[in-house]
């Protein structure tokens, strides 16, 4: 297992992070056999371990903390805030009420006193991020964190995120944890660039695409919509639907390319995003022990320059070929009044 310093935090982290979100009611209820898979983990090497509240209402993090008893000081913890947890008002988002309220209970379910890393899930347009930046480093200072971030924000909110703690004398995101894949390139335009400006580091998610570079979805063969992340996401799986072809015809080209350099689809998808110089850890998240064994055997993998320049055959750079699960969009985009003047503020009369 490789390791890296997480940006400027002076923290030491391996290439691969173990992600949790498919621990509990998501994806493995057992909570044992989550338990034994992250033993596996840190016994392999793995010493980053990334959660959120928000991974079945809770239920991973405290997974997570039972499975840490006894090996806490060892481990680099991170986990996340934003997303709805529970009924009510004022129990999501980026506020400081929230944050504060959200990092105590991320603390007790994880059954510890303090967390690495602290991320902001999502942006949130109604918190100005001066707010966000003040309580995450009041956290700082008491002990609670150690290092905060920010995860799946756009360039510009990165950058305007720096530029607000310059201003105001506020600690300032370390971290950007964004989606990247072979197939969804698309943060190798801006988002990759302004972190590696800023020094921050990077640890990103979904390195199989969703599952699509697990190996189980091929050209020409037959797709189960009934089950797995397919039954989630049928549009993304359908064969019958012309943009998933050009993702069809990439894997086949992929594994083409895997089977030349005598490894798996699945290793070559986990060796990809680390060859990036701007990633510091990609996270990989496994349901099963017989998915950590073939996902942490592509941390041994080192792609040379044939290969990386192959892949950009397959998929140009900064391209998307699908757009990931739960992407940020800016309200200026998603909220039709942004975009539309108010109708008395509209010229009178129909079209012209």
């Amino acid at each position: 297992m490789r390791y890296r310093t997480l940006g400027g935090t002076g923290i030491e982290v391996s290439a691969h992070c173990l992600g949790t979100m498919m621990f509990g009611a998501v994806g493995n209820g057992d909570h044992e056999d989550c338990v034994r898979i992250i033993h596996a983990a840190l016994d392999q090497g793995i010493n980053f371990v990334d959660t959120a509240d928000m991974y079945s209402a809770g239920e991973s993090e405290e997974i997570v903390g039972k499975a840490l008893r006894g090996r806490r000081d060892d481990v680099v913890l991170a986990t996340k805030v934003h997303f709805r947890m529970g009924e009510g008002r004022n129990r999501s988002g980026n506020s400081r009420r929230w944050i504060t309220q959200a990092a105590e209970d991320s603390l007790r379910r994880l059954d510890t006193d303090w967390i690495d890393l602290y991320q902001v899930h999502r942006p949130d347009h109604t918190t100005d991020v001066e707010e966000t930046l003040s309580v995450l480093g009041d956290l700082v200072r008491a002990g609670k964190i150690r290092a905060f971030g920010c995860s799946t924000f756009p360039a510009e909110e990165i950058a305007e995120a720096h530029h607000v703690a310059e201003r105001r004398a506020l600690p300032r995101f370390r971290t950007e944890q964004p989606p990247y894949s072979i197939l969804a390139r698309g943060v190798e335009a801006a988002v990759l660039p302004v972190a590696r400006r800023h020094g921050m580091g990077v640890l990103t998610w979904s390195p199989l695409a969703s599952g699509f570079l697990s190996g189980r979805y091929r050209l020409g063969g037959p797709v189960d919509l009934s089950t797995g992340r397919a039954a989630l996401t049928p549009a993304r799986f359908d064969p019958a639907i012309a943009g998933n072809i050009a993702k069809l015809e990439a894997v086949e080209a992929l594994v083409e390319l895997a089977d030349g350099i005598g490894c798996t689809l699945p290793e070559l998808a986990v060796a990809f995003p680390v060859a990036h110089p701007a990633v510091t850890s990609v996270i990989i998240g496994p349901r099963t022990m017989d998915q950590l064994n073939s996902l942490v055997k592509g941390a041994g993998l080192v792609l040379d320059d044939a290969a990386l320049d192959r892949i950009d055959e397959i998929v140009p750079p900064g391209t998307n070929l699908y757009q990931p699960d739960g992407v940020w969009r800016p309200p200026a985009l998603t909220d039709p009044a942004q975009r539309r003047r108010a109708p008395q503020d509209r010229a009178a009369g129909g079209c012209t």
